[in-house]
């Protein structure tokens, strides 16, 4: 078993530290919030540090899962960041859904160190880290996966190594722009079959046995039908992910229409008060009176 730090305790990261922690790995944990590290550790054992650097003090395996580029820069390379404390041969893992430029900035800050960095962003939201069903897509050293990949196998079903530095993060942003189109699809979709006065279970139960059939479908239309938008990956969020879709299209070249159209509908989600809502209310803004 191996000695493991954990920064960043929130949806994701909570039940993530856990399954470690419930596999026999050594665990130390941060969050900002103390409380919520503390909370943590009444639930699962291990330790609470102060600071990300005490907790990645001689830890083989630093884990963060925070919100966005500049929270993972101050928690890794901060006054009293995790990479001050980053020991020879120790490989910092970032869950963070990030840009791929600070993937490439933490590998070169952890190469200088003797060290490894993997960017790890996961699919299957908070369900998915509850169960230990995530996707993990990853990008860096094919050594350091090979090494890190039967720890974060605890929480997962798929570990891929992608590529180089940044292949996870832009392998994710793959991952966000297919989920923007199907989950607005599904939201006109029982709009649509909503006005026509179907019944939608046999409608939904028919067509999730053909070409139509999707995770979105077979997990969300009942809640999207009866409005229950509490299931994990905030609009907040995914419009958070979605800047850093168009930021990296810009320099690629990729045109990006239907996801830049579907970010414009979570705005107006945002307008109406469900910036915390998650991902499937699209269809509030369509069945709206």
């Amino acid at each position: 078993m191996s000695k493991v730090a954990w920064i960043g305790l929130g949806v994701m990261g909570h039940p993530l530290a856990g399954h470690l922690k419930a596999h026999g790995h050594d665990v130390t944990v941060f969050n900002r919030t103390h409380e919520t590290a503390e909370r943590w550790v009444a639930e699962f054992g291990g330790k609470r540090a102060a600071t990300p650097a005490e907790a990645a003090a001689g830890a083989e395996f630093v884990f963060s899962c925070v919100r966005k580029d500049e929270d993972v820069r101050e928690v890794t390379q901060g006054a009293d960041g995790a990479f001050r404390a980053l020991g020879k041969g120790a490989i910092f893992i970032d869950h963070t859904s990030a840009s791929a430029d600070i993937a490439r900035e933490l590998d070169a800050a952890a190469r200088d160190r003797g060290a490894g960095s993997l960017d790890a962003p996961v699919s299957g939201g908070q369900s998915g880290a509850e169960d230990g069903t995530l996707t993990v897509m990853v990008g860096g050293d094919a050594a350091d996966f090979a090494k890190a990949k039967p720890v974060i196998e605890t929480y997962a079903r798929a570990v891929n190594l992608i590529g180089p530095p940044g292949s996870g993060q832009l392998t994710k942003m793959v991952n966000q722009i297919c989920i923007a189109g199907l989950i607005e699809g599904l939201a006109e979709a029982l709009h649509f079959a909503n006005s026509a006065g179907l019944d939608i279970g046999k409608v939904m139960d028919t067509i999730s046995k053909g070409a139509a059939q999707s995770w979105q479908m077979d997990h969300r239309w009942q809640t999207m039908i009866e409005g229950k938008f509490d299931f994990g990956f905030a609009v907040d969020l995914v419009r958070k992910d979605f800047a850093i879709c168009f930021d990296e299209a810009r320099r690629n070249g990729a045109s990006l229409p239907v996801t830049a159209l579907v970010d414009q509908f979570y705005a107006e989600v945002q307008e109406m008060g469900g910036g915390r809502w998650d991902t499937s209310s699209l269809i509030a803004r369509l069945e709206r009176k």
